[in-house]
C-alpha cells in the first residue's frame, strides 16, 4: 500500500462503510434468533451454550487466518481483501435463507457452524480493508461511520423480530413449529448481507501495493502454513498492554454470551410470567419479539452514545471511559431481571447500550498505538481470539454451571453476567493508557 493515501470524500467513505450494515445483521439474528428456533425445535435451556459452540470455534480458527492471508494477498483484478469478504458475505446470505428451513435441531446447529464461518471470513478482511483506505486524519470519521452501519445493521436484525410479528400473515408457523415471522427476518437479512458489501465492493476500489510491498509479496509465497506462522510469530511479540486487555475480555465476553443466551427467557419470566418455552406458547414469541426491540433500543444508545465515548476516551482516557461503561453494564445486569413492567425494562439497558459502544471501539484505543501498521490484519485476528477464547470457555462450562449451580433460573445466569462484568471492570484498572500516533489505525470493534 501507498506510504501516502488519497483523501476521501464524505461519500466514499459512506459507501466504503454500507457493508458493516449487512454483516452486523447478521451477526444480531445470530444473537437474538437462533436460540429461539433452538427452542421451536425442542432443545433444552442448558443445552444452548454447548449449541452455540459454532460462533467461538470459527471465530478462533478462522478470523486471525484470514486476517493473516489477506495481508499476504494482491491480485490485480480481485484486490487485497475483496476476494476474501466478497466469498464470506455470498456464503452468509445463503446460510440465512436456508436457516429458517430447517427441519431438526442438528440442521439448525449445522447451519450455524457456516454462517458463523461465512461472517467471520467477510468481517476481518473488511476491517482491514476500510483501514488501508483512510489516512490518519480521517480514521476518527471511518470509526464513526463503521460504528453508524454496525448500530444501524444490528438494530434493524434486532427490531424485525418484533416488527414482523405485528403482521397477522407472518403469525403462522410451518410443520416445523417455527413462525413465518423468523422466515421474514431471516430472508431480509439474506438480501442485506449480501446487498451491502456488494455495493461498498462496487463503490470503493482497494489501493494497490508499492512496486516495493508487490516485490516482498512475490517474495514470500502464501502456503497451507504462512498464516499460522504469522499468527505464532505476531502472539509471540505481541505487546504487554494486549495481554492486559485479554484479562478484561476474558470475563468481559464470557459475561455477554450469559446475556445473550439467557435475555429472552429471563423476560419471558419476568415480564411475560411463562417458563414455557415451547413454540406453541404465544406468551414466549411474544418474548423473543420484545426481547429483540429490547436489544433494537439498546443498539440505538449504542450507535448515539459512540460519538460521545470517543471523545471522552480522547480527554479523559479509555481506561477510564471503558471502566465506568463495564460497571454501567453490570449494574443493568444485577437491574433488569427484577423489573416486571415491559416498558420499565428499557430504562436499566440504557446503561447496557452505552457499555456495548465501548466494547465495539474503546479497548482498541488502549492497544491500537502498540500494533505494527503492516501486521494490521493479523492482530486484529488475534484480537479477535481474544473475545472468541472465552465464549468458548463459556460454551464449554456454563450448561453444567446453569444446571447444577443456577438452578436452572435464566435470571441467575443474568446475574452471573452482572458478576462478570464486575471483574471485567477491576480488571480493567491494570490496563495502561496509550496516545495513538500518526500511522495508527482505530478500528470498530465486533461480537465475533
Amino acid at each position: 500500500m501507498p506510504h501516502s493515501k488519497p483523501k476521501l470524500t464524505f461519500s466514499q467513505i459512506i459507501h466504503m462503510n454500507v457493508g458493516f450494515f449487512g454483516i452486523q445483521y447478521s451477526f444480531a439474528l445470530q444473537q437474538n434468533a437462533v436460540n429461539p428456533i433452538y427452542k421451536f425445535l425442542g432443545a433444552e435451556n442448558g443445552d444452548l451454550p454447548l449449541l452455540q459452540i459454532a460462533g467461538p470455534i470459527t471465530g478462533l480458527l478462522i478470523q486471525p487466518v484470514i486476517g493473516a492471508m489477506s495481508d499476504k494477498t494482491w491480485h490485480p483484478k480481485y484486490g487485497r481483501r475483496k476476494p476474501y469478504f466478497l466469498a464470506g458475505a455470498l456464503l452468509c446470505s445463503l446460510c440465512l435463507f436456508l436457516f429458517p428451513f430447517s427441519q431438526a435441531l442438528w440442521m439448525a446447529v449445522g447451519l450455524l457452524w457456516l454462517l458463523d464461518a461465512a461472517n467471520n471470513t467477510a468481517m476481518e478482511p473488511y476491517r482491514a480493508f476500510v483501514a488501508d483506505k483512510l489516512s490518519p486524519q480521517q480514521q476518527p470519521l471511518g470509526f464513526l461511520a463503521q460504528s453508524f452501519f454496525t448500530g444501524f445493521g444490528q438494530t434493524l436484525g434486532t427490531i424485525s423480530l418484533f416488527l414482523f410479528q405485528l403482521i397477522p400473515l407472518f403469525n403462522k408457523q410451518n410443520a416445523n413449529n417455527i413462525p413465518y415471522w423468523v422466515f421474514a427476518s431471516f430472508f431480509l437479512g439474506s438480501f442485506c448481507s449480501i446487498g451491502s458489501v456488494l455495493w461498498s465492493n462496487r463503490t470503493t476500489p482497494e489501493i494497490p501495493p508499492t512496486e516495493e510491498e508487490l516485490a516482498e509479496l512475490r517474495r514470500k509465497k502464501i502456503n497451507i502454513f504462512t498464516p499460522f506462522i504469522e499468527i505464532f510469530h505476531a502472539i509471540k511479540e505481541m505487546p504487554a498492554n494486549m495481554w492486559r486487555l485479554f484479562g478484561v475480555y476474558l470475563f468481559q465476553w464470557f459475561a455477554m454470551k450469559c446475556y445473550w443466551d439467557y435475555k429472552d427467557l429471563t423476560i419471558a419470566k419476568t415480564v411475560f410470567h411463562t417458563t414455557d418455552s415451547s413454540a406453541a406458547n404465544k406468551l414466549y414469541q411474544e418474548a423473543v419479539g420484545w426481547g429483540g426491540l429490547i436489544s433494537g433500543w439498546t443498539n440505538i444508545i449504542t450507535f448515539l452514545s459512540a460519538f460521545i465515548l470517543v471523545w471522552f476516551a480522547r480527554k479523559k482516557g479509555p481506561k477510564l471511559v471503558h471502566l465506568i461503561c463495564l460497571l454501567l453494564a453490570a449494574l443493568a445486569m444485577f437491574t433488569f431481571p427484577q423489573i416486571s413492567n415491559k416498558y420499565l425494562v428499557f430504562i436499566p439497558l440504557i446503561g447496557f447500550g452505552i457499555a456495548w459502544a465501548s466494547m465495539m471501539g474503546v479497548p482498541y484505543l488502549l492497544i491500537v498505538n502498540d500494533i505494527p501498521k503492516t501486521r494490521y490484519g493479523v492482530y486484529m485476528g488475534i484480537i479477535n481470539m481474544m473475545i472468541v477464547i472465552p465464549m468458548l470457555i463459556y460454551s464449554l462450562v456454563f450448561g453444567s454451571i446453569f444446571n447444577n449451580l443456577l438452578g436452572k433460573e435464566p435470571t441467575h445466569a443474568i446475574y452471573f453476567a452482572g458478576s462478570f462484568l464486575t471483574i471485567a471492570a477491576i480488571a480493567t484498572l491494570l490496563m495502561k493508557n496509550t496516545k495513538p500516533n500518526e500511522e495508527t489505525v482505530i478500528p470498530a470493534g465486533s461480537a465475533h
